[in-house]
């Protein structure tokens, strides 16, 4: 009975229990508290938080429970991040949720999505000048697009072991907009700049809207046709959306499918940083490069806007720079919040949607490009 006893005890997770499960599951828990009580992307970091508990229990090898077991339901649902599944899904749904309207109606302001990609190629040279391989190195700059199904996406293709602490640092930084951009923003940027109104945007008409995803779908992906998995489904859902014939459609892209995809990518992703496995010096450079890459990215899309408005008749908020990270909505709103501390009267939402859209078109380019390249 004791022998039995024993064996029982030895198959427990208090018996197999080391400190990095604990560290895993007490970062789970922080994220779970962002997530909840802070409202910090709850419907990201409350998956993924749950998920790192899931993964750090600690398990008898061979009873098929572990993400990384051949054998276990989790590998199976798992199946969708290595092999790239669950990205273009939620890249559906945001395409029919989202409104290029103000992005037709002032093209240029698609220059400063454009340029807060920067931060990517700037922490990609940075990874290779510490010893990470061009494949990891590339996937460690997509961070700075601050977009988590591209930094996934481009992992499972690029460096598959990488996608645990890559896919967090990206939610990470993702969820933790509202608290790193605004002091970049506030350095970068003079009162008198923050003030700035910008003109109402002329009316963009339905057929304009309707031909937009076409196209852009078009020029994007002859440009770099690997990105044609993400941007090819985002047109598609901008589509659906824009055509009202197919509204139904649009409907469960931008609620079934988006949230069932979100589910399972935060649950998988969360899950795959079991803690022997996950915490790693590695981990812990991904972190700091994926911070670096974010706040470059930032900062060279608020430089970039007041480069522009050196030549630009009509200025531009040079706030509007930051939303040119993806973090779609998010970077934003954080505009227009650090635009309204100044003046509570000055609306810079829609206005900012445009270099958010084109940020997200921006990083799935740069992800097309690093995959053909390295692949």
């Amino acid at each position: 009975m004791e022998a039995l006893f024993i064996e029982f005890f030895q198959n427990t997770g208090f018996y197999l229990c080391d400190y990095r499960y604990i560290i895993m599951i007490l970062v789970g828990l922080v994220f779970i508290y962002l997530g909840i009580a802070k409202d910090y992307e709850p419907l990201l970091l409350v998956p993924i938080g749950f998920g790192m508990l899931i993964g750090n229990i600690p398990l008898f090898k061979g009873l098929g429970l572990g993400i990384y077991e051949n054998n276990s339901v989790l590998h199976y649902l798992y199946f969708g991040v290595t092999q790239g599944i669950y990205p273009p899904l939620i890249f559906l749904g945001i395409g029919a949720m989202t409104d290029f309207s103000t992005l037709m109606a002032r093209p240029v302001l698609m220059l400063l999505g454009a340029a807060a990609q920067a931060g990517i190629f700037i922490t990609f040279l940075g990874a290779l000048a510490l010893g990470f391989a061009p494949n990891e190195a590339a996937s460690i700059g997509i961070i700075g697009g601050a977009d988590g199904p591209t930094a996934i996406f481009l992992t499972a293709k690029l460096a598959p072991r990488l996608i645990g602490p890559i896919a967090v640092a990206a939610y990470s930084y993702m969820a933790l907009v509202p608290v790193i951009q605004p002091p970049i923003m506030r350095f970068f940027t003079t009162r008198k700049e923050r003030l700035i109104r910008m003109e109402e945007p002329r009316e963009v008409t339905k057929k304009e809207k309707i031909i937009f995803p076409i196209l852009a779908f078009l020029l994007c992906t002859f440009l770099a046709p690997a990105a044609l998995p993400l941007l090819g489904m985002l047109c598609f859902g901008n589509l659906i959306k824009e055509a009202v014939v197919t509204e139904r459609l649009a409907q469960t892209a931008r609620n079934a499918v988006i949230d069932t995809a979100t589910i399972l990518l935060g649950i998988t992703v969360g899950a795959s940083t079991q803690g022997d496995v996950f915490l790693t010096s590695s981990s812990v450079g991904i972190f700091a490069l994926g911070a670096l890459s974010f706040c470059v990215a930032t900062a060279a899309g608020v430089i970039f806007a007041k480069f522009m408005n050196l030549f630009l008749k009509s200025k531009i908020n040079p706030l509007l720079g930051a939303a040119g990270v993806s973090a779609v909505p998010d970077s934003a709103r954080v505009v227009q919040i650090v635009g309204q501390r100044e003046d509570p009267t000055n609306f810079l939402l829609m206005h900012a949607m445009a270099p958010n859209v084109s940020g997200v078109i921006g990083s799935a380019i740069a992800a097309g490009v690093f995959w053909s390249l390295m692949a």
